[in-house]
């Protein structure tokens, strides 16, 4: 995620979906929902297509510990001590945790995952045109998309009207999570051939967290620049703003796509639930990273992140809300998993969703 835009990095999150039944059963038993996952987006979800020898610039350790001590109790790659939303939504569907799109060995047939840390919904192209290639990851989301394609092609699926039966196969029992970028990119996006146009059901679409409360916009703005959060006011306004034109973008393609249920996950108000209810969520850490270096406030050094040979850990991550600085710990990353799912930040509700599958058979 590059290090010199804060706005950016909003444009470096991912991911969140869960869908539980309420019945009684136990997970073995119970019937899947949804026998496969696709997923899109940044380091929030990537899974393992980055490490850190192709990773962002300000975090070159992902592929060191501290990261991945907590549940996996070593590095996978994730931008995080352990588990991500993802990982969560694969587990809530009683699926195995959905593969890196890089990792050609591993069992696909439960899903993939695309998502890049940094990656962006602006073509490279447009970075390197304007000379701001610094530590900008070239694989975008159109990257993502033509990997997908790939995959599709795998199966001969081309477009539910030359290949009908053949994209229901892929689309029909599928979960697509598409990580948030921005509002126009991600209309787009949501609305490409490679998704909607080819016969996907069952869509995800994320919103803006509150950016202003990231370790990086504390330690970078000015200390008058702050809201009801004490994070910083600017860029979460902008965030918010985002969802709204998003939002619409969403609406618009639900009239164009009527057979099509897409979910808006409310990250920005999920996030400022945590914020407010800390303590009683048991966190005592809002701002200052668990993993990092230079002491008071915030923890925080650009030049000396997560894994550097001058920064430590805390011995704690589940009482921390920030990670490296960036990133999320795990225990955050499970709270605003169980918020979407208990605390109604989707529009329409997961039980629509449920219903929405099951009547379809």
């Amino acid at each position: 995620m590059p290090p010199s835009s804060t706005t950016t990095v909003a444009a470096s999150f991912t991911a969140i979906f869960l869908l539980l039944t309420t019945s009684s059963a136990s997970p073995a038993s119970r019937p899947r929902p949804f026998k496969k996952i696709y997923a899109f987006g940044d380091s929030y979800t990537d899974t393992g297509n980055t490490a850190s020898a192709s990773g962002p610039n300000a975090f070159t350790y992902v592929s060191n510990l501290p990261y991945g001590r907590t549940f996996f109790h070593h590095p996978t790659n994730r931008y995080s001590d352990g588990r991500l939303v993802i990982d969560f939504v694969a587990e809530s569907l009683s699926l195995p945790y959905v593969p890196p799109y890089h990792n050609r060995k591993a069992d696909t047939s439960f899903g993939v995952n695309y998502a890049v840390a940094g990656s962006t919904a602006i073509p490279y192209g447009f970075f390197v045109k304007n000379n701001l290639t610094l530590d900008i990851q070239p694989q975008t989301l159109q990257t993502q998309l033509a990997w997908f394609s790939k995959t599709l092609e795998g199966h001969k699926c081309k477009n539910t009207k030359s290949t009908p039966n053949e994209c229901k196969a892929v689309f029909g029992d599928a979960l697509i999570w598409v990580g948030e970028i921005g509002a126009n990119d991600y209309a787009y996006t949501v609305g490409s051939s490679a998704l909607l146009n080819k016969g996907a059901k069952y869509v995800v679409v994320e919103g803006l967290p509150t950016t202003g409360c990231l370790t990086l916009s504390m330690a970078l703005a000015s200390e008058s620049d702050r809201d009801d959060m004490g994070c910083v006011g600017s860029l979460n306004k902008q965030s918010y703003d985002h969802n709204t034109i998003l939002q619409t973008k969403i609406q618009d393609l639900r009239k164009k796509y009527p057979q099509t249920v897409i979910v808006y996950a409310d990250y920005w108000n999920a996030y400022r639930s945590v914020i407010k209810n800390a303590p009683r969520l048991g966190f005592k850490e809002l701002y200052k990273v668990c993993c990092g270096s230079g002491g008071s406030p915030y923890n925080f050094d650009i030049l000396a992140t997560c894994g550097s040979q001058s920064s430590s850990s805390c011995q704690d991550p589940g009482q921390y809300i920030n990670w490296d600085g960036v990133h999320l710990t795990e225990a955050m990353n499970k709270v605003v998993y169980e918020s979407f799912l208990k605390g109604g930040f989707t529009h329409p509700p997961f039980g629509y969703v449920l219903s929405s599958k099951e009547s379809s058979g």
